[in-house]
């Protein structure tokens, strides 16, 4: 284990918001209970202002950093960045991650169950936006007596939510930093993410969203990861990473299977998504 390593750590849960006090959320839907999931390290000083919150990507977790186990041989996402003496020096700040509204990482999302049916949401679950994770990760900074975050760091989605904290609690939070993200979709980002929504429905074992009780809708979640992988490359980054090359052959094959090195990339990204 890394001698800088924050070392073992546990991932918490708290109610948040209970049955008799729903949230209302941007849609006008109300959701309740909520539950969160989060891991804090270091320690929160008696101002409450050295509180830096880490804001994970899509298929991200609260487990940012540490090990969960001594035999863990796969550390927090971010265990590089959050640490001891590291950029986000534990022995100075009082950093968390929560898994956000949604995640299904141990927070309230489609795979909780719906208090109203004793099933899981599926798509049931109400649609909720990035304004409303935030508000969430809010009433955790309150629970934890955080009374104002030094910064806000997120990367893709994770960065969307910091640039909500910067505009719904602007006193609230010191400094910003979000990275690879954006204020907005654009219309091929629109396109592409409507493509990967419609490959998870069109698969059978999706099955209207009520799929947890026989299997899950993994070939259409591996192409719509596929897609995804295809956004987070320019085309420039393609060509260089990539180009034409074949996968193992120096000539072609002339079958269906995945012959460029592109195509073998995908299909890992796929299935190690499903995997996981």
């Amino acid at each position: 284990m890394d001698e800088k390593s924050v070392g073992l750590v546990e991932t918490h849960k708290v109610r948040l918001i209970d049955p008799d006090h729903p949230l209302r959320l941007q849609s006008g839907k109300t959701l309740a209970p909520i539950d969160v999931a989060y891991e804090t390290y270091g320690r929160l000083s008696s101002a409450g202002d050295n509180a830096i919150l880490i804001c994970h990507a899509l298929s991200g977790d609260a487990h940012a950093a540490g090990y969960h186990r001594p035999d863990d041989r796969k550390s927090g996402w971010w265990d590089a960045m959050i640490g001891p003496g590291k950029h986000i020096d534990t022995n100075k700040y009082f950093v968390i991650c929560s898994n956000f509204l949604g995640g299904c990482s141990g927070t309230t999302g489609p795979s909780s169950i719906n208090p109203a049916t004793g099933k899981p949401y599926g798509l049931d679950f109400p649609i909720f936006t990035i304004a409303d994770m935030v508000k969430v990760q809010k009433l955790l900074m309150d629970h934890l007596g955080v009374r104002q975050l030094l910064a806000v760091i997120g990367g893709s989605i994770g960065g969307m939510q910091v640039l909500q904290w910067a505009i719904a609690y602007p006193q609230f939070v010191r400094a910003a930093i979000p990275i690879a993200t954006t204020t907005h979709l654009s219309a091929q980002s629109i396109a592409f993410d409507a493509v990967g929504r419609n490959a998870i429905l069109a698969d059978p074992d999706f099955a209207d969203g009520r799929y947890h009780d026989a299997g899950a809708p993994q070939k259409g979640l591996g192409i719509a990861r596929m897609i995804g992988h295809i956004t987070y490359l320019s085309e420039q980054g393609m060509r260089e990473k990539f180009g034409r090359g074949l996968r193992s052959a120096e000539q072609y094959r002339y079958d269906f299977d995945p012959e460029f090195s592109v195509e073998t990339y995908l299909d890992y990204q796929g299935r190690s998504f499903v995997e996981r």
